[in-house]
């Protein structure tokens, strides 16, 4: 049996998703750009999905511009701000997604802008105090905070964080990727400037993205060669991954509640099994409280078997992270827990779920733990 819960990294394509694609694979597979009846059809069809973007976040259409992914989207809020908004200072912390921290350790390196780290408490979460005080000692700032990290599932309040970016007149990028479609998002509530997203963390397909640009604010495009996306990023559009993405926000929204519930309780049941199963099993971030759903960090007692841990586990026939996809297979550990001064000594495991796993999968899951730290297996019938 096979058990997956390395969600955080990618979902499963939805069936419903899977099914509205398709036809944009082999009948309608106009270029959106040309005006001939195939291109018209292919228009539509982009448009349909920028209009379902945007009534989730009560934006308008012309605020969302379709991307490659998170990565490009983060990559683009953050050098446009620097390039077009006259930005010389920039607030993130040391617990971001690489995708921001690597862009602005570049241009700062590059010495077009000055690099501050806002502190973190001793579970994960951002010191607004601290963010409050970097504002006021220096000049316009970008701020780029992720709504949830990637890792521990620690979470900001966007409306907490907008508000003293407006105290300030400071730019607010988000990356969202890890709450797009799992969270209501009222953009008329929150200053925020710029969110970012990936269809593949919310059952879409991969490859595909978008951006938010406020329209208070005016940037020029990342990728030049072409005038798609209303002369904002050059190059043909996905149309079938943002025909995915439009659908699978949808079908996310539709289904939210259900499976905020669902998902809540699988993880709350792992932390209960857990506990009762491992002595001195541990957990990175606030696990439960003001945390992502979806993701629950685990910090392992010593083992001499911590480096063949999550190999163990797969041969198990259980899918996990030992932190972010995107740094999988490097021996430099996780800049996560580092950044939060976790015990980078014991074994840690980021165990995330979705709406197909079950209280099933999580018990199999805690057997396997307890088979590799040599504690009685049990079975629950």
């Amino acid at each position: 049996m096979k058990i997956y819960f390395d969600n955080a990294a990618t979902t499963a394509l939805d069936k419903e998703v899977l099914d509205v694609m398709l036809p944009y694979l082999t009948e309608h597979f106009g270029n959106p750009s040309s005006i001939h009846s195939y291109g018209r059809k292919t228009r539509a069809a982009i448009e349909g999905a920028r209009k379902i973007v945007a009534k989730t976040l009560n934006a308008s259409p012309s605020e969302i511009f379709f991307t490659s992914g998170g990565t490009e989207a983060d990559n683009m809020a953050i050098r446009c701000s620097v390039h077009d908004l006259g930005i010389k200072h920039a607030v993130t912390s040391k617990i971001e997604h690489h995708a921001v921290l690597h862009t602005l350790e570049t241009l700062e390196h590059e010495g077009k802008i000055k690099l501050s780290f806002v502190n973190t408490t001793p579970d994960g979460h951002i010191d607004l105090n601290h963010l409050d005080q970097l504002l006021s000692e220096n000049e316009r700032t970008l701020v780029s905070l992720m709504h949830a990290n990637n890792e521990i599932g620690n979470m900001i309040s966007l409306e907490k964080v907008g508000e003293i970016c407006a105290k300030y007149d400071a730019i607010f990028h988000s990356d969202t990727v890890q709450t797009m479609g799992h969270y209501e998002m009222d953009l008329q509530k929150i200053n925020v400037h710029f969110i970012t997203c990936a269809a593949h963390k919310f059952h879409g397909p991969k490859g595909v993205g978008f951006l938010y640009v406020n329209s208070k604010i005016k940037i020029n495009p990342l990728i030049y060669g072409g005038a798609q996306e209303r002369n904002m990023r050059g190059g043909t559009e996905n149309l079938y991954g943002i025909v995915g993405l439009g659908k699978a926000m949808e079908v996310a929204m539709r289904d939210l509640h259900e499976h905020q519930k669902h998902i809540t309780d699988l993880k709350s049941y792992f932390v209960e099994q857990l506990k009762a199963s491992i002595p001195g099993v541990e957990f990175n971030g606030s696990c439960m409280d003001n945390c992502l759903y979806t993701v629950l960090n685990v910090r392992l007692p010593h083992t001499d078997k911590a480096e063949m841990l999550l190999f163990d586990l797969d041969i198990k026939g259980i899918s996990a992270s030992g932190g972010s996809a995107c740094t999988s297979g490097s021996d430099v550990g996780s800049h996560v827990l580092r950044g939060i001064g976790a015990d980078v000594t014991r074994p840690s495991v980021r165990f995330s779920f979705c709406k197909n796993n079950t209280k099933a999968e999580v018990d199999i899951a805690v057997n396997a733990l307890k088979e590799i730290y040599g504690v009685k297996v049990t079975v629950n019938n």
